[in-house]
């Protein structure tokens, strides 16, 4: 059975008063007295879970909060978990999951070896699993956690905190959680399997905040659930996916089928909502995604009016197929084509095509341009505001700010590119390593899509270097760089090694003594590589010197 709980931290007792409150029948079932000592509820909590044996999961509501009650903590249960070999173990892999450890890498580290993470979509995916995966075998007793962890994540926790039921809310300031979110996170406590019992809590400082959590999230309705398909994007998406997958073949047998939806179920109007599919049909024609005939005619021919007959039957053209395997934004993809159609008429820049890709639905939430990077995003702006093939919105319209953060994503993505390391763009622009992860694989998604549009209208130059752009990105390397990551297990820092050492391509690599390039790469390495390029050589007969770097030498080399 799962409880929720709601506690008020007494202030001037030595005792933290916990209530247990069955959800349904709504009635006190226990009451427990957790000692003080530390001043701090969630940390005294987190310290009675452990002693019981038990596994703890905080909520916050950001990442700097999830590190920063990690990290106190830490330092309160570090004689209380016993397998320490087991977590130093843990501690190394989760600072050097990156090629480079950044801060945040190492802050991870120190508070693992005490059997408590944080985890929040700054990680990279590798610590995140690492975290998740320890915690399932009982190795980490505490995870603190942004919300994101209470969706899709199956952790077998004892117990919840929820800290914070109020969040920042862009320009409305702080504002409370939905019920549902509430719900999600209070949901990870007492997993079947795990535990017969489940305690999820709150905390409150007065009486009537403890009440106020009583009516608004214990006993409170959650929120009613939306369709998806009353977000226009994912509309425009839906319609053209039907058209290309010929599930609706005429504009009465797409109307037909919207009309069975949740959406049409919620949306209740259909005569506006069939209007709504009349709009769709014109835009998806207006851009060449969609073609509309009468019902008898032989071919297909543009008929670009609106309220078109319902017998008129739809067909995708080639693009708006494409599109629509893409699972992109019809919007996304028309305004791609329109950038890449200036593109033809001005130099070719990688940084405008970043840009270009930074600047659609896809990829928000942006790379926040904050106050203090202003000067440099505008500077970087008016640099290349020449050569961007999206247009720029006026200075002091609404979208302006939007387009800043644009620049500074592209920005990021530039010194990426440019093999600026990890630890350096969290530094330079607050953006950890999870994150930019998750921006890089979603621009790989936009650059390979526009690579596959420009392709088929015949885009031919434009196609070859998002190409290029999309390789550099992924790998995070400059283009002199490019020639040796065909080579599989080469990544950016074994290129740059071998670049460094006055082996750029493939015919270097042919070329090169076997022996420094072991000594450059490492023998194993040293001999898949050298296969790779057609020379099987035998490991039995190959001799490598004991130096350690090029140009080193041993006592042996005296003899």
């Amino acid at each position: 059975m799962k409880h929720s709980l709601t506690t008020h931290w007494p202030l001037h007792t030595g005792q933290i008063s916990v209530q247990y409150i069955n959800k349904k029948c709504l009635t006190d079932i226990m009451l427990e007295q957790i000692e003080e000592l530390s001043g701090d509820p969630v940390t005294d909590i987190a310290i009675d879970t452990v002693k019981k044996d038990k596994q703890l999961i905080i909520f916050v509501n950001t990442k700097r909060s999830a590190e920063a009650v990690a990290e106190r903590i830490s330092t309160k249960i570090k004689n209380l978990i016993k397998n320490k070999e087991e977590l130093l173990n843990i501690s190394q892999r989760l600072k050097h999951a990156l090629s480079s450890p950044t801060k945040q890498c190492k802050r991870l580290s120190k508070v693992a070896k005490e059997g408590v993470a944080f985890h929040h979509s700054g990680l990279h995916s590798t610590q995140r699993e690492i975290v998740e995966d320890n915690f399932k075998e009982r190795n980490i007793r505490v995870i603190c956690a942004t919300p994101t962890l209470a969706a899709g994540v199956d952790l077998p926790a004892f117990r919840v905190i929820i800290r914070d039921l109020k969040r920042y809310g862009g320009n409305w300031g702080m504002e409370s959680i939905p019920v549902l979110e509430y719900e999600q996170m209070s949901g990870r406590a007492g997993r079947p399997r795990y535990d017969k019992l489940g305690e999820a809590i709150c905390i409150s400082s007065t009486t009537s905040e403890k009440e106020n959590i009583w009516e608004t999230y214990v006993t409170g309705e959650p929120e009613e659930i939306l369709s998806k398909l009353a977000v226009e994007p994912v509309l425009r998406t839906y319609v053209l996916s039907l058209v290309a997958t010929n599930y609706a073949g005429t504009i009465k047998e797409l109307k037909d089928f919207m009309s069975k939806t949740f959406y049409a179920h919620q949306y209740k109007d259909i005569s506006r909502l069939n209007s709504i599919i009349d709009k769709m049909i014109t835009l998806l024609e207006e851009w060449e995604f969609i073609e509309t005939s009468k019902k008898n005619s032989s071919g297909f021919v543009s008929a670009n009016n609106f309220n078109k007959p319902e017998d008129y039957k739809l067909r995708t053209t080639k693009l708006g197929e494409r599109v629509a395997q893409l699972y992109l934004d019809p919007l996304t993809a028309h305004y791609l084509l329109v950038s890449m159609q200036k593109a033809t008429s001005k130099s070719i820049n990688d940084f405008s095509f970043v840009q270009m890709i930074s600047w659609t639905l896809e990829m928000r939430p942006l790379i926040r341009a904050k106050q203090k990077d202003l000067e440099e995003v505008e500077k970087r702006l008016v640099l290349e505001s020449s050569n961007l093939y999206s247009t720029k919105p006026q200075q002091y319209s609404e979208e302006y700010d939007e387009f800043l953060d644009s620049i500074k994503t592209a920005i990021v993505f530039d010194e990426w590119m440019n093999e600026t390391t990890e630890d350096i763009i969290l530094e330079m622009f607050q953006v950890r390593p999870g994150e930019l992860n998750a921006k890089i694989n979603r621009a790989d998604w936009l650059l390979f899509s526009s690579y596959e549009l420009a392709k088929i209208q015949g885009f031919r130059n434009i196609a070859n270097h998002l190409l290029k752009v999309r390789i550099r990105l992924l790998n995070g390397v400059k283009e002199e760089l490019l020639p040796l990551l065909k080579l599989k297990g080469i990544g950016r820092v074994r290129a740059r090694k071998l670049f460094s050492n006055k082996v750029k391509d493939l015919g270097d690599v042919k070329t090169v003594d076997f022996a420094t390039l072991a000594q450059i790469l490492g023998k194993n390495i040293a001999l898949d590589v050298k296969k790779q390029v057609g020379q099987n050589l035998s490991e039995k007969k190959v001799k490598v010197k004991p130096n350690k770097r090029k140009g080193q030498i041993s006592l042996s080399d005296f003899r």
